[in-house]
């Protein structure tokens, strides 16, 4: 057994291969643990309105200038900003954001974007040991510093911090146990109700109160998922469209006249038709911002997909990975999965239902009920697929009567068919499905997890099956909600669609016609029925694909699928 860190003094020394620490992870352990790990080994980062202002407060202190002496020159003027110093025997590396001094003896300055926080010692702790690691960097480079100043920028305070021997013991400690956590595979607890939380940019990916929730069946959850971001995908289907960079913009062009233009800031994906291209520098502009690039066939196929170097936390993997090989989970998932799509299949039908009566047949809404039942007990895959192919059919069987009825007699459904689809229902319903597929592929990139390797959905070829396990209860609040949105408020029509080789597709104008109302059913809020907080359903794919590493993770007991009411 490796023998515990000494917490007391001075921290162990830094273990060969293991990358230095920065100082700001320091920090960052002192204010919550959870939030350290996250942050350092998880490598996870969501920008918040907190750290967008401290980035923009920090521009010009963050410009290196003046110099800072490999060894110390008597008498000499030292004012240096932006001093990047790290130390094997610390274990840790820290960018100071100004040193000043004379000589041996010199000062850090560290600048906070807040005010003054009216507490003793003048500053909270976190801060404190954040101040005292960047003396003890100095120390270790032969410099004095004896203690250091936080400069508040939004009340112009300068703080005087003494680095005196419990601070330094303080500061040795929290780096010693930051290096222990980091050897961790699980992150610790979450903070119980903490006031911490609400201003935390990464609460949305932490998720304490969802958490707490699940785990106890009881309580609220304070709303403190982060508000929904402004930035919406970019559909670009010209066939011989180009994209390039110009400042902060996309711009569209065909046959070399801009035809569109799109700030990147309010650019969450790029969806690209068909022959359409981008120029090198655009697509290193979008994977340095995390903006991934979806490549479709002119008929909306997935091609592939381009994302930046991806999620570096390959424990997310590893536990997806082992329970997709352990058929108790996979059919623990896949139950849960295929009951939530039925019973959101029985609320979309009771909620638009347009044929005979004023409301959906009862026996209709008792079998699809008793079909959730039969899922929820299904005693293997093969029985769930069994089962799950009954309800959607009996589902199917009268989609035809949520649709309002065209003159020409376009909208007239009957069957579900693919492959190709033969009727416009069939060939919205297709194309709702693939675009749904896009945006989990999309989420599960971005959230660490392998689409490709699902529990439900058995691996194959060039199949995203986790996206498509996931997807499985928003297919009718997301897809179907889309088609029969957009045929019964006339977004699209008899001449939106062509018919060929017994086959039918979307026009260019239907296909425009369609994403519009694919995303603004997407942009769509919704309160969570266990949480109690509003979401998009954008961003709810993400509360759930997050939810569901916390379960494989093993922090919560089960997967808590979202069904409507």
């Amino acid at each position: 057994m490796d023998p515990a860190p000494d917490l007391s003094g001075r921290s162990p020394e830094h273990p060969f291969g293991v990358p230095l620490i920065p100082v700001r992870m320091v920090n960052e352990f002192v204010y919550c643990p959870r939030l350290a790990w996250l942050e350092w080994v998880a490598g996870e980062w969501a920008d918040s309105s907190d750290t967008v202002d401290g980035r923009f407060r920090h521009r010009r202190i963050d410009r290196p200038g003046g110099e800072l002496p490999a060894a110390p020159e008597e008498h000499a003027a030292i004012h240096a900003r932006s001093v990047t110093l790290g130390s094997e025997a610390l274990g840790i590396v820290g960018k100071l954001d100004l040193v000043e001094g004379e000589g041996a003896r010199v000062t850090p300055v560290d600048y906070k974007r807040g005010k003054r926080p009216h507490v003793e010692g003048g500053a909270w702790q976190p801060e404190r040991v954040q101040l005292c690691a960047q003396g003890l960097l100095l120390r270790e480079h032969g410099y004095e510093a004896g203690g250091g100043v936080l400069y508040f920028a939004a009340s112009r305070e300068r703080v005087p911090v003494d680095f005196d021997d419990a601070l330094v013991a303080d500061t040795h400690a929290a780096i010693a146990g930051l290096r222990v956590l980091a050897q961790a595979e699980a992150p610790p607890e979450p903070l119980a109700d903490s006031p911490k939380c609400p201003r935390c940019s990464l609460v949305g990916i932490c998720q304490p109160d969802e958490i707490a929730f699940l785990r106890r069946q009881e309580g609220t959850v304070r709303p403190l998922y982060v508000a929904d971001s402004h930035a919406l995908p970019l559909h670009v289907q010209a066939p011989r469209a180009w994209l390039r960079k110009e400042g902060e913009c996309i711009v569209v062009e065909a046959e070399k006249e801009k035809i569109a233009e799109a700030r990147l800031a309010d650019v969450s994906q790029v969806v690209v038709y068909g022959g359409a291209g981008m120029t090198t520098p655009l697509l290193h502009e979008l994977m340095s911002r995390s903006i991934p690039v979806t490549w479709l066939s002119y008929g909306g196929w997935l091609m592939g997909h381009t994302v930046s170097a991806g999620h570096h936390n390959v424990d997310v993997r590893t536990d997806q990975y082992r329970a997709s090989f352990d058929a108790g989970k996979c059919l623990a998932l896949a139950r849960g999965l295929v009951a939530a799509k039925i019973r959101n299949c029985r609320t979309l039908a009771r909620r638009n239902w347009r044929g005979e009566g004023a409301e959906a047949p009862a026996e209709l809404l008792i079998a699809l009920k008793e079909d959730a039942h039969h899922a929820e007990r299904a005693a293997s895959l093969e029985t769930l697929l069994g089962i799950e192919g009954s309800a959607a059919a009996r589902y199917f069987e009268h989609f035809g009567s949520l649709l309002k009825a065209d003159d020409l007699g376009a909208f007239v459904f009957s069957e579900r068919n693919r492959r190709p689809p033969r009727d416009p229902v069939n060939a919205l319903l297709s194309f709702a499905y693939s675009m749904l597929s896009r945006e989990w592929l999309t989420v599960l990139s971005a959230v660490g997890l392998d689409a490709y390797r699902g529990f439900y959905h058995q691996p194959r070829f060039a199949r995203p099956a986790l996206a498509l396990d996931l997807m499985e209860p928003f297919r009718p609040l997301v897809a179907d909600s889309a088609v029969i949105m957009a045929i019964n408020n006339g977004e699209v029509g008899a001449k939106d669609f062509v018919h060929a080789a017994g086959g039918c597709a979307l026009t260019d104008r239907g296909r425009r016609s369609f994403i519009a109302a694919f995303e603004r059913r997407m942009s769509a809020e919704v309160t969570h029925p266990l949480f109690g907080y509003t979401v998009s359903y954008r961003r709810l794919l993400e509360v759930q694909a997050r939810l569901l590493i916390r379960w494989l993770a093993g922090e919560i007991s089960d997967y808590p699928n979202f069904i409507t009411r």
